[in-house]
């Protein structure tokens, strides 16, 4: 099995085991982290232990292997799959605005309102602690931004790939991927990301800088009851 068909539990057990909390066969982030867990495998052993680190009320997100989510345990938001796609050579970064790197609170304040408009849910105070972020400014005003999530053996997510509705069309994200791809393959490693199918704005994104599609995986949101 490649790290990329549990990618969350690959990081979780890997690059990001600084950050895991660990119960048994299962792992998660801490919440103001990121909101996924991840288990070794789809067994009630990983369900148990799944169980133990997620507290009653708490919504978390499985991307890959999920254990058995038993009605009365557990209540299903969304069950789907979504796009994983790879990159193996670097991209022409387009011509465009200076790039930052966003490390200050004060960028993470920005950050967090920016994702409230268009990544809901995905992104949190801390997740910064996940990878490198960088993101376009214009004046006091941060238009678009884009980061590293998961980090699993010879391979690093790219996501939070967010632009300001006032920005749309200028290019934005196309060079903060291109910088981040670039930067991951130089390190040897293999560039990826996850889209949900419906989301076809991204999905010609992808599919115009020469990303591949590597596999559906599954993406399973439950709430703990």
């Amino acid at each position: 099995m490649s790290p990329l068909d549990n990618p969350v539990w690959s990081s979780l057990t890997s690059h990001h085991a600084a950050l895991a909390t660990t119960a048994g066969g299962a792992a998660r982030y801490p919440a103001d982290v990121a909101p996924f867990v991840g288990v070794a495998s789809n067994d009630e052993r990983a369900a148990v232990a799944a169980e133990a680190l997620v507290a009653p009320g708490e919504l978390v997100i499985f991307v890959g292997v999920a254990p058995p989510l038993a009605t009365g345990t557990w209540r299903i938001e969304q069950s789907v799959p979504i796009a994983q796609m790879i990159r193996r050579a670097p991209l022409v970064v387009p011509d465009g605005p200076a790039t930052t790197e966003l490390v200050r609170e004060t960028h993470i304040a920005d950050m967090l309102a920016l994702t409230a408009l268009v990544y809901p849910h995905y992104f949190r105070p801390r997740t910064v602690a996940m990878g490198r972020y960088i993101g376009i400014y214009d004046g006091d005003r941060l238009a678009a931004m884009a980061g590293e999530r998961m980090h699993c053996e010879g391979h690093r997510e790219i996501s939070a790939v967010c632009t300001h509705p006032d920005y749309l069309g200028r290019g934005h994200a196309r060079r903060l991927i291109a910088l981040l791809t670039n930067a991951i393959l130089d390190a040897g490693e293999l560039p990826f990301l996850h889209f949900a199918h419906e989301n076809v704005r991204a999905k010609a994104l992808y599919d115009g800088l020469g990303f591949e599609f590597r596999a559906d995986v599954p993406l399973n949101v439950a709430t703990r009851l």
